[in-house]
């Protein structure tokens, strides 16, 4: 399969990519861990109006229709610029709200808290929303920051009570907080629940790889930029040949990854039953991205730590901020061993 994007997405991911490099996200990041969430949400509410948010929400809520390819453009651009909060979350619990619908709400007790409550907001960027999977862990990411979180637990989808305080985080964008359903409201239980979550599930994965991707791009670039400029013995360190040859190993697993990636945006775009698991059979697809792309961006932080001279450890450094990134990507929403067990576990094509 020959696959590229059209004139109109990449001009749609140069544009974010403009708007987010005038938006000084280092510094909303480092603002966000500090708990100051005004300048994190400054961008979120852009990324809103450029229409991000609504890439995961039906037109009939106010969005652009579900776009996994689109959403993929948009957030490697969101990994490219570091942007703070729970951006994988929001999408996956959009997707969840809507493939449960309101019909899909009927075993809670708060039948006003529906799909129609929440997806005109999240596709205007007014509403940030936190997912949890409980199965994964007890944790939803910056739920102390968000205008709700949704979880669930089996066949059950819960709006928890309020979490505790956020815990300290390798990734300062990235704060989980403890997602607490004794005491929270159950909105929908049955099977149409662990449908949805094995939907949302899987679109959190693939948005998590495309962050990762652009995580590792931005090291990327960054590292090139340096070992241009750094000296020693007299010359550039990026003219010698482990240096070079480090940082080909970077690019040619970035490049190996993007259409991973793009491909599995089109198969979960698709529905293509190609394995049977979920409702869209992408998973054993998007599995093989995640993996893809998260090792790829953890050999760029490791190169970009090593070919700085360690100064990616430093605070002040910006550097710092796409390293943790990197490192809290590759296992989130499926660890790097999961996503291979899930590949090896999907039939072979023929069989």
């Amino acid at each position: 399969m020959r696959f590229l994007l059209d004139d109109e997405q990449r001009e749609f991911g140069r544009t974010l990519g403009r708007m987010l490099a005038a938006a000084d996200t280092p510094a909303a990041v480092r603002a966000w861990g500090a708990g100051d969430r005004g300048p994190g949400r400054a961008v979120w509410r852009r990324l809103g109006e450029a229409g991000v948010f609504g890439l995961a929400v039906p037109e009939k809520y106010g969005g652009s229709g579900f776009l996994p390819v689109e959403l993929v453009v948009a957030y490697v651009e969101a990994g490219r610029h570091a942007v703070p909060g729970p951006l994988v979350e929001t999408a996956a619990a959009a997707v969840l709200l809507d493939r449960l619908g309101d019909a899909g709400l009927t075993g809670g007790r708060l039948p006003a808290v529906t799909a129609e409550d929440w997806l005109p907001a999240v596709a205007a960027g007014d509403a940030m929303v936190s997912y949890a999977d409980l199965a994964r862990g007890p944790y939803a990411l910056d739920a102390e920051a968000a205008d709700a979180t949704f979880a669930v637990r089996g066949d059950t989808l819960w709006r928890p009570g309020r979490g505790g305080a956020a815990q300290p985080s390798v990734d300062p964008a990235r704060l989980l907080s403890r997602c607490a359903v004794d005491g929270g409201d159950v909105l929908a239980s049955g099977p149409a629940v662990r449908d949805a979550a094995a939907y949302a599930a899987d679109t959190a994965r693939l948005l998590t790889a495309a962050q990762a991707l652009g995580v590792g791009r931005r090291l990327l670039d960054d590292t090139v930029a340096y070992v241009g400029q750094r000296t020693q013995f007299g010359v550039v360190i990026g003219s010698f040949q482990a240096v070079k040859h480090r940082l080909a190993d970077v690019l040619v697993a970035l490049e190996f990854a993007g259409p991973l990636v793009l491909g599995a945006a089109v198969e979960l775009a698709g529905g293509t039953a190609d394995d049977g698991e979920g409702p869209a059979g992408a998973g054993t697809g998007i599995a093989m991205a995640k993996v893809a792309a998260g090792e790829a961006a953890y050999a760029a932080a490791r190169a970009a730590l090593q070919l700085h001279g360690a100064l990616g450890y430093t605070d002040e450094l910006d550097l710092s901020l796409w390293i943790r990134k990197a490192r809290a990507l590759r296992g989130a929403w499926g660890t790097p061993a999961e996503c291979r067990a899930r590949v090896l576990a999907s039939p072979a094509p023929g069989r």
